[in-house]
């Protein structure tokens, strides 16, 4: 086969679904020797993203998540004689009939239109029409299977489950490493502290933890800092006013978007635990990442994540400030119920992994282009 893979959208933005892409392609290319793959990236892109006898980059000017993005983008994939195309980014050529793939990471733009820009809205506003279009569509977790089929109608037919994986470098490190990497970098953090790792933006519900925050340090003493890592997205101001207007600025740090995942790596093995309040996730990579690490998670119990988590976390309602002030602190205060979520942890996030990842995406790629036979 020769498959197509648009990973414009590594140049576009460095959050999930550019890690999703990143990590499927280098999978893929240590289970596949045999397919030709073309890969589909940004014209000022002018690295390949995978180096393998049987990679090779496509320069593309078809802008990404741009109004006038369907033809430039549909003519210029046209003449590669590509068997199929997968589109991780939800949105396949609309105006040719290569056999497509599509991933789905989520439905938010439906569930919470409130918390997308209107660039977004219209981009992912385009998701029926390409789960219409699709051969083949990949959803990242049961729940957004239920939502592809409950919201949107998608056959249950068309649609393959196929979980994200932690990537292999997330695992248990020694704390002087963790520092020692830490300084290199010139990140300087408490010797424990509480984190959060996530885009700042209102879906990530951080006004919620926040207060659970400030509940804390005012009913039960605790001392340890907020460590927010992420990059700034949409509404990031208001997660700033509201520190301040609680009076938090001297005990929650930001870090920013963290470019190196050795340093991401570190700062999970050095948290005391990971704090993770989204309102949604389609599948939600920060708690799989920190359970890989050993940190102990506390996790909302929305979309995804307890799918994700199992019984490896602690499950609270997004919206209960109350209860998680409470469970942040008996996680804090009880060893035995620490130790234990670090074994488990470990043992689920083992359970999940991109080499089985790249082997269901794979044959998917092969139902797509056996179905238009």
């Amino acid at each position: 086969m020769r498959i197509g893979i648009d990973a414009r959208i590594l140049h576009h933005r460095t959050a999930g679904i550019s890690w999703y892409t990143r990590r499927l392609l280098h999978a893929l290319s240590l289970i596949d020797s045999e397919n030709e793959y073309v890969l589909l990236q940004h014209r000022r892109d002018l690295e390949p993203i995978v180096h393998a006898p049987n990679f090779r980059r496509v320069a593309l000017y078809a802008p990404v998540h741009h109004r006038f993005e369907q033809l430039p983008l549909s003519a210029e994939t046209r003449r590669l004689g590509l068997d199929m195309i997968h589109s991780p980014d939800f949105i396949p050529p609309l105006r040719n009939r290569i056999p497509a793939v599509i991933t789905v990471h989520d439905l938010a733009f439906i569930r919470f239109p409130n918390f997308v820009t209107k660039e977004s809205a219209r981009y992912y506003g385009q998701t029926e029409l390409a789960v219409r279009r699709a051969n083949r569509i990949i959803a990242v977790s049961n729940a957004t299977r239920v939502d592809l089929v409950t919201m949107l109608g998608a056959p249950e037919a068309k649609i393959n489950v196929i979980h994200e994986a932690a990537d292999p470098l997330y695992q248990p490190i020694p704390p002087a490493e963790a520092q020692a990497t830490l300084s290199e970098a010139g990140i300087d953090v408490p010797d424990s502290f509480i984190l959060f790792v996530g885009t700042i933006e209102p879906r990530k519900n951080l006004g919620a933890l926040l207060r659970a925050y400030q509940l804390l340090r005012r009913n039960y003493d605790v001392a340890q800092p907020l460590v927010l890592v992420g990059a700034e997205g949409w509404l990031h101001q208001d997660v700033h006013e509201l520190v301040q207007s609680l009076e938090l600025s001297d005990r929650v740090h930001f870090l920013g978007n963290v470019p190196d995942n050795r340093y991401l790596r570190a700062l999970y093995n050095l948290a005391s635990l990971l704090a993770h309040p989204a309102y949604y996730e389609g599948f939600g990579l920060p708690p799989l990442e920190a359970m890989a690490c050993g940190t102990p998670v506390v996790c909302s119990n929305a979309g995804s994540l307890p799918e994700v988590v199992g019984d490896a976390a602690l499950l609270v309602p997004p919206t209960e400030i109350e209860s998680w002030a409470v469970s942040i602190h008996r996680l804090l205060a009880d060893d035995a119920l620490r130790n234990d979520l670090r074994r488990k942890g470990l043992a689920r996030a083992s359970t999940f992994s991109w080499e089985k990842a790249a082997v269901a995406t794979l044959e998917t790629y092969r139902q797509a282009v056996a179905g238009r036979r």
